[in-house]
Order: C-alpha cells, then sequence, then structure tokens
C-alpha cells in the first residue's frame, strides 16, 4: 500500500531521493530555479510535463540529490493540480519521493488550503506506484503540523485505497477473478473492519428467486454469487444502498461479441470493485450514513447449458423477463441487485456498471453518464465533478420503453432493430426495478477501463473510476 506521510519541514530540507514541486506556465520555482532556466530545459509548464534538475545545479543546500519540477498549467482548479501531482508521480516511479509545493517565501502557501492539501494528497497517492513512501511538506506552527491537514491526508489514503482496491480487483485476470474468488477477496478486504458480509451461492440464488444472476451466469463452470456488505454506524440518519454490476468476464453469452469487442472484458466487473472500494472507504472514513452494497458477481458464458435467446426468466421483483439478447445480461444482474436493495427501504439506490457501448459512443472513454431520478441524478453529478471524476446527467425519455415490448413477458432485455439511445433504454430498462425509490445509474463503460496511455493520475487499464464519486456522496449524505 502506498503511504503518505506529513512533515513542516521545507523544500531545502526535505531528504528523500527526489524532492517535487511544481512551476505554472512559464513560471519558476521561486529561489531555485528561474524561469529562464527551465525554458533552456525546454520545460513549458503544461500541465503534468515533468523535468528533473540535479539538486546540486539550482541550490548547493538540497538535502535530496534531485529536483524534480512538474508543470501545473494555467490553472488554479484543484483538479488540475491533481492530475499534474499524479503524472509527476507516475512517470517519477520511485519508492520515495518528498513533495514542497510551498516553495519560497513569498509563495502563496497552497497547502493550507485544504481543497489544494486534498488535491496534491490524492494526486501523489493515486499516481505513485505501489508501495512508495511519500512526503509531504506543510506549513507547520509552533506544535508542528496542525490536525486539520493530518485529516485532509487522512481521508486522501482511505479514498484511494478504495480507488487502488478497485483498480487492482479490475486488472485481475479472468481465470482468477471469477464470482466465488471475487467474493473472496470482498470479504478478506472488509475483514479488519466493522462491515458484515452476506454472500448468496447459486443454490441461495435459485431459492430466493434471482432469475437474473441464475440465468446469466449459468453457462460458466463458474457459477454466480451475490454479496451483500453492510456497513451501520451508531445512530446512522440515513440508508444509502449501492448496487455494482459484477461480471467477472463478458463472452456476450450466445449472442457473442465480435473477437476485439471481447479483448477487455474482464474488466466488465468495475462497477462492483467501485462498490466495493467505495464501502470500505466509508467505514474507514467512519461517515456517519449506512451503506449496503450489492455486488452482482457472474460469468456471462456460451456452453450447452447458457440462456438463449427467446428464453423467459422471472427476476427478484417477479418481473418476466424475455431475453432476446445475451449480450445484455448486465442489466438483469442489476435489476436482482436492485430488488433485493429495496426490501430494506433505502433512501437512496445507487447503481454502477460498465453496462453499454452506446456510453462511450455517446459521451467518450473518460467520460460516465448518470440517469434516474432527477435530483439523485444531478446530485450523484455534483459529487463526481467535486472529486475530480467526470460525469453527465442524461435523461430517461419514457418513449424508449416502447423497444422493450414482448409478447411472451412482461418485457425483453432488448431491442435488436433499433439500436439508437442504447445508454438510455438500458436505464430506463432498470428504472422498472426502482419503485419510487430515489435512484441513480452510473453507466461507466469508458471511464472504468483505460485501454490508452497513461494520463495525469490515471493507469492504463483499471481505473478505480466512480470510487471518489460514491464516497463524496456518501460524504455529503452525512451531512445531510
Amino acid at each position: 500500500m502506498t503511504s503518505l506521510t506529513l512533515t513542516d519541514a521545507n523544500l531545502r530540507t526535505l531528504e528523500a531521493p527526489v524532492v517535487l514541486t511544481g512551476a505554472h506556465l512559464g513560471g519558476a520555482v521561486p529561489g531555485l530555479a528561474s524561469a529562464e532556466l527551465l525554458t533552456a530545459l525546454g520545460f513549458t509548464g503544461k500541465n503534468g510535463e515533468l523535468t528533473r534538475l540535479p539538486a546540486a545545479s539550482v541550490a548547493g543546500d538540497l538535502a535530496a540529490p534531485v529536483l524534480a519540477v512538474v508543470g501545473l498549467g494555467d490553472s488554479h482548479q484543484p483538479e488540475d493540480l491533481r492530475r499534474a501531482v499524479g503524472a509527476a508521480l507516475r512517470q517519477l516511479d520511485a519508492t520515495r519521493v518528498a513533495l514542497a509545493f510551498d516553495a519560497g517565501p513569498d509563495h502563496p502557501p497552497v497547502t493550507a488550503d485544504p481543497a489544494y492539501l486534498a488535491a496534491i494528497a490524492e494526486g501523489a497517492l493515486l499516481g505513485a506506484a505501489d508501495a512508495a513512501e511519500l512526503i509531504l511538506a506543510v506549513p507547520g506552527g509552533p506544535d508542528g503540523v496542525a490536525s486539520s491537514a493530518r485529516h485532509v491526508v487522512a481521508r486522501a489514503q482511505a479514498v484511494v485505497d478504495g480507488v487502488k482496491l478497485a483498480r487492482r480487483l479490475t486488472n485481475e485476470p479472468p481465470n482468477r477473478l471469477y464470482p466465488a474468488t471475487f467474493a473472496d477477496q470482498a470479504a478478506a478486504a472488509v475483514k479488519d473492519s466493522p462491515i458484515r458480509v452476506q454472500v448468496l451461492d447459486e443454490a441461495d440464488l435459485a431459492k430466493g428467486g434471482f432469475g437474473g444472476l441464475v440465468a446469466v451466469g449459468q453457462g460458466s463452470i463458474h457459477p454466480p454469487r451475490l454479496v451483500k456488505l453492510t456497513y451501520a454506524p451508531p445512530r446512522a440518519r440515513r440508508l444509502v444502498a449501492l448496487v455494482g454490476k459484477g461480471i467477472t468476464f463478458d463472452s456476450g453469452g450466445l449472442s457473442l461479441k465480435p473477437r476485439g469487442a471481447m479483448a477487455t472484458m474482464k474488466s466488465d466487473m468495475a462497477g462492483a470493485a467501485a462498490v466495493l472500494g467505495a464501502v470500505r472507504a466509508a467505514s474507514d472514513l467512519k461517515l456517519k450514513t449506512k451503506v449496503t452494497a450489492y455486488l452482482c458477481l457472474a460469468e456471462n458464458l456460451p456452453s450447452g447449458s447458457a440462456q438463449r435467446p427467446g428464453d423467459v426468466i422471472v427476476l427478484k421483483d417477479g418481473h418476466a423477463v424475455e431475453v432476446m439478447n445475451t449480450d445484455a445480461e448486465g442489466r438483469l444482474v442489476l435489476a436482482d441487485g436492485i430488488a433485493w436493495a429495496r426490501q430494506d427501504r433505502p433512501d437512496a439506490i445507487i447503481d454502477i456498471a460498465t453496462l453499454t457501448g452506446a456510453q462511450i459512443t455517446a459521451l467518450g472513454k473518460r467520460i460516465a453518464g448518470v440517469m434516474g431520478t432527477e435530483a439523485l441524478r444531478d446530485q450523484v453529478v455534483a459529487a463526481a465533478l467535486a472529486a475530480g471524476e467526470d460525469a453527465w446527467a442524461m435523461p430517461l425519455p419514457p418513449e424508449l420503453m416502447e423497444v422493450f415490448k414482448s409478447e411472451v413477458a412482461d418485457f425483453t432485455n432488448a431491442n435488436l432493430t433499433d439500436p439508437a439511445a442504447g445508454m438510455l433504454s438500458a436505464g430506463l430498462f432498470l428504472r422498472q426495478f426502482t419503485g419510487d425509490t430515489p435512484w441513480a445509474h452510473i453507466d461507466c463503460a469508458g471511464p472504468a477501463f483505460n485501454t490508452g496511455e497513461p494520463f495525469g493520475y490515471t493507469p492504463k487499464g483499471g481505473t478505480g473510476y466512480g470510487v471518489r464519486t460514491l464516497v463524496r456522496y456518501l460524504e455529503d449524505s452525512s451531512l445531510g
């Protein structure tokens, strides 16, 4: 686990193999590196750009042998600072780094502002290599580092631990992470916390009427699981249910995906991973909101026992669904999870899933779509943006439900003739199971798994998208 500690030492006295500081576009490092020197080295100051200097070349009294300078761009927004620091740590890939962003006596004390301190801490932790040791210099008083600064950094540590848990699980090979082992890892991840764990196996699911999970998982030798995690702090004023799609590998079932589309389908459980990371962070932060989390775990494979197009299944809440496309499986397992979540009468339900390729078509690979009841939808989007995760509010036009008409069931699970607005119609499908409970659906098919080059604090592969959004929402909920 990457750790971050605070010190009130200054840039010159910090002892580490490398000290990291920052400079804006066309700027300097006060008292150390002039703008002219940095320009001569080819440094422009754009966000995330990194240059390294022998410390002796700029000041003979630096305790560290290397001074690294990261570009901060021309923005002073916390998210831009978070991305710059994360990009620097990712590029340094060092096991021990000191950070000093209050570089001179005339330089405003950036880390004295909680928003900027949080951005630096989160960016560093998100971008650093696993097991790295980070030291962050902050202004100290007569008693050393203020407790408020320690609180900000402790929060960053808890949240990023949740993100990195989600990243690690999302990157696991599918022959190692399947429903039973995911359930085991979920239990192990919270074993030293007050979170209670309940695991339903395939027999429990069949007996309990979880027809979606049973049907989706019946083609695999690895049967499905449904994991319920309960964090119940004393005197909690609200209950929020989180539901995560956990398809540990999605071949599409008998409605087989094209070869290229299958290559990254180990990541189809990223929603469940985000839910797990968020509930553990909520416990670590001792939030005052009760949280129930549901990990809907199945492996969607073709075989002689797999569900077929044309099958009619009955989901947990009693709705009969005609399966027209076995590759529209995520909504089936989520429907079961949402129906179970409703039994506890939560104040809000938020589900998160790598649900549709249509999300990527509509919003690209970095912005999630958020649908649901309007007030909660907007609160989730606000939480995402405050946390530094890109999200956009999307509508749920009721006329799109026409595509789900069935002659033999309550509705179908997909439409094969009109693929328009696939993200929105998938959200409408889920809306049928939420009743009158405030509900939001996050489709993170693009941002949950980065198939391109790393950027900012975002690595290649699993990103842990959604953990920070959910934690921020739960924090806001605890204050209400």
